[in-house]
């Protein structure tokens, strides 16, 4: 939709900093609520499942648990019959994952959630197509420069388009969805807003992708997860294929400090034999990449860092902050779009409830922002900061105990349903991060292992027959 002055109804209008799967997702909750939204994206868009600049990790695996999923579709209602229409996967947790996790091998209990798997670009097309054809939503191609208002009320944003003109739009309500790049602690102390807290932790994690053609007899092949341990004392090492649309695997490998991958074809399934497990390897060895120049996607984007602005001294109001721009996390946990989609059905909710003006709405729906982006951040740095070199503050005692809780949690979900179910409405952000410590799951976790672990890869001999080197290596 674009308006001209003239026809632009009375009424709320919403602006969105950022047209990417966030900013999509905030125009969505906000959409209701207001006469008109405007979403500004510095770059063009395709019109199709296609790369876009800005979003260059989108070519690794990316994961969008059940938690965010659902999110998503209260928001647009029969988007997941869209992506599964389009060739998306809905993969059943963890009936139809195999994983090695740091305490072993999962057994592949019935689902107990679930999660979408697809490339980045089809399940952002599918997202952008439905949001941009709502009435009440327009998408303007430029820069947000600064922001307009005082420290206590955001009135709008100043742009700047490509042939440097410049505008001031005014709003009722400004989302920053802009991602990791985001300027909002700068915009804001320029202010007068106290300084915003951020923590980053680096592990110094890259990551390496390499697309191939599923093998015949793929089309149900569960996804495959080789996880590190960070108890071993060495860099983390992980490997991960994915099934995607078009009959195809989305291989992704990662390595801490000291421990990356390489774009170098001729090491790449070498890396993936050197960790854990070899099973990712054992796979790909003689499956058909998709680009016959070995071409491998490398990226360094794996900090954690996180914003703390649910801890400002006052939030203005008519301002909020979503997604990436509040914190990013190590992609191996893929929690980046699930936390996004939470927070925006967040706003959704409190909007439909108070109504996109209503005092305090930015500082309430921040602080539930922060909530979502906490169990995400704790499942991620607890791990990464135990990574030789890993740059960042140490956890203190009490983060220590609950890794050491975390660990035997896992280690017993491995030979338990309900463990295992309770390990995945948080892991999936479907629940709340007190459900490992329930009664019953204490109880559970006390006990420990109720069957001995497994020992290889629990795979159907169909599935086997697709790795036919034997599995003799594994830590």
């Amino acid at each position: 939709m674009n308006l001209t002055p003239s026809a632009r109804p009375a009424g709320p209008h919403a602006v969105i900093i950022g047209g990417g799967l966030a900013g999509m997702l905030a125009a969505a909750a906000l959409a209701p609520a207001a006469a008109r939204v405007t979403v500004i994206e510095r770059d063009a868009l395709p019109t199709e499942p296609a790369p876009r600049r800005g979003l260059p990790q989108a070519r690794h695996a990316h994961l969008l648990w059940s938690g965010g999923a659902r999110a998503i579709e209260s928001l647009l209602p029969g988007v997941q019959g869209a992506w599964l229409a389009a060739g998306a996967r809905r993969i059943s947790l963890p009936t139809g994952v195999v994983a090695y996790t740091a305490e072993g091998w999962m057994r592949r209990f019935r689902e107990a959630q679930y999660l979408i798997a697809c490339s980045r670009d089809l399940l952002d097309a599918v997202v952008r197509s439905r949001v941009l054809q709502l009435d009440n939503v327009e998408l303007r191609h430029a820069q947000v420069t600064h922001l307009t208002g005082t420290a206590t009320r955001i009135t709008g944003v100043t742009t700047r388009c490509a042939d440097g003109t410049e505008e001031t739009i005014r709003a009722d309500f400004v989302v920053d969805a802009s991602g990791r790049g985001s300027r909002s602690s700068r915009w804001l102390t320029d202010f007068g807003v106290p300084p915003i807290t951020e923590t980053t932790i680096d592990s110094g994690l890259t990551y390496a992708t390499r697309l191939y053609h599923a093998p015949p007899g793929a089309d149900e092949f569960p996804l495959i997860n080789i996880q590190s341990n960070p108890a071993d004392g060495i860099p983390g090492q992980t490997a991960t294929i994915m099934p995607i649309e078009g009959q195809r695997w989305l291989v992704t490998l990662s390595g801490t400090r000291g421990g990356e991958p390489t774009d170098d074809p001729d090491r790449f399934v070498a890396f993936a034999r050197s960790v854990r497990h070899p099973l990712v390897a054992e796979l790909i060895e003689h499956a058909k990449p998709l680009d016959s120049t070995g071409t491998i996607t490398i990226s360094r984007s794996g900090v954690n860092k996180r914003r703390y602005y649910e801890r400002m001294k006052w939030t203005p109001e008519g301002y909020l902050i979503l997604g990436d721009a509040v914190a990013t996390y190590n992609p191996v946990f893929g929690h980046g779009m699930t936390v996004a989609a939470v927070g925006a059905k967040a706003l959704a909710d409190a909007v439909r409830h108070k109504g996109i003006t209503a005092p305090g709405l930015s500082a309430e729906v921040q602080r539930t922002i922060a909530r979502s982006v906490s169990t995400a951040w704790d499942l991620a740095t607890g791990q990464d900061i135990r990574y030789p070199g890993c740059i960042g503050p140490k956890p203190p005692a009490a983060a220590r105990l609950l890794t050491g809780y975390v660990s035997r949690l896992t280690r017993t979900a491995a030979s338990s349903r309900r463990v295992a179910a309770a390990l995945m409405e948080p892991m999936t952000l479907s629940g709340p991060a007190h459900a490992l410590v329930r009664p019953s799951v204490l109880l559970a976790v006390a006990r420990g292992p109720i069957r001995p672990p497994l020992t290889t890869p629990p795979l159907t001999p169909s599935e086997r027959a697709l790795a036919p080197k034997p599995r003799t290596h594994q830590r």
